[in-house]
């Protein structure tokens, strides 16, 4: 029994280094800056770690505001039991940061991530490259704590409000859908063109009066994109 105790020990902090390794690769100042915009947020999601229980085939969910703000969850996705983290505002920028604290405390079968607001079309704008590198390390830390778990991308949403930058937009999902094309079990869920109208426009009626999240006709869309997808690789 000791020597098992050890072992978990050990494979523990091998975790804990290697995912802190990723981290180290980042900027002081990006760390920074996330760390003081968002440690509140990650504070309660780590706090629903204390308190929830979840299946090791669970499926575990991070990301922006559409996996935080999805109430019909656990009816869209079953019988598949979700695990949901998601933070309003995320940007990989700061996931790739925080992958470890929300990553760490779960097993599950699969992984889907889904971040878009890394290429809004302001000022704040990053790079395709900097993006695939941050989409990279949250991949590495999936990896490190379920080396068999299947891990999905899913394609950044068209929106009628941020429709002007949706050209920038592509070319970070192309980039995405490349990267995880090279990787073996990691998969790139296509949504795009679900939610395009006839002309080629965002449909209104699959966003909330803001334009920008999904309203309950858009999560029924995506919650059945999804679903087939971990259909495809799990079943």
């Amino acid at each position: 029994m000791k020597s098992k105790s050890v072992w978990i020990t050990g494979l523990g902090l091998w975790f804990a280094l290697t995912a802190q390794v990723v981290v180290a690769e980042l900027p002081a100042a990006q760390i920074k800056a996330a760390q003081e915009r968002w440690a509140e947020e990650i504070a309660k999601l780590r706090a629903k770690d204390e308190v929830e229980r979840h299946p090791a085939d669970a499926v575990l969910f991070l990301g922006s505001s559409s996996v935080r703000l999805w109430e019909g969850i656990a009816a869209d996705m079953a019988p598949y039991h979700p695990i949901q983290r998601g933070y309003g505002g995320a940007r990989f920028a700061d996931l790739v940061v925080f992958a470890e604290e929300l990553v760490k405390p779960h097993r599950y079968q699969a992984a889907v991530v889904f971040v878009g607001n890394d290429v809004t079309g302001k000022g704040t704008d990053v790079t395709v490259e900097q993006v695939v590198g941050w989409w990279q390390g949250v991949v590495k830390v999936l990896r490190e704590r379920e080396s068999k778990a299947a891990i999905f991308c899913v394609e950044i949403t068209p929106t009628p409000l941020r429709w002007p930058a949706w050209e920038r937009i592509q070319a970070m999902n192309r980039a995405l859908k490349a990267a995880c094309e090279n990787e073996s079990g990691v998969h790139f869920v296509e949504t795009a063109g679900t939610f395009l109208d006839a002309d080629g426009l965002p449909k209104e009626d699959c966003f909330r009066k803001d334009r920008l999240h999904l309203s309950e006709v858009g999560y029924g869309l995506w919650a059945g994109l999804i679903k087939e997808a971990l259909d495809g690789v799990l079943k």
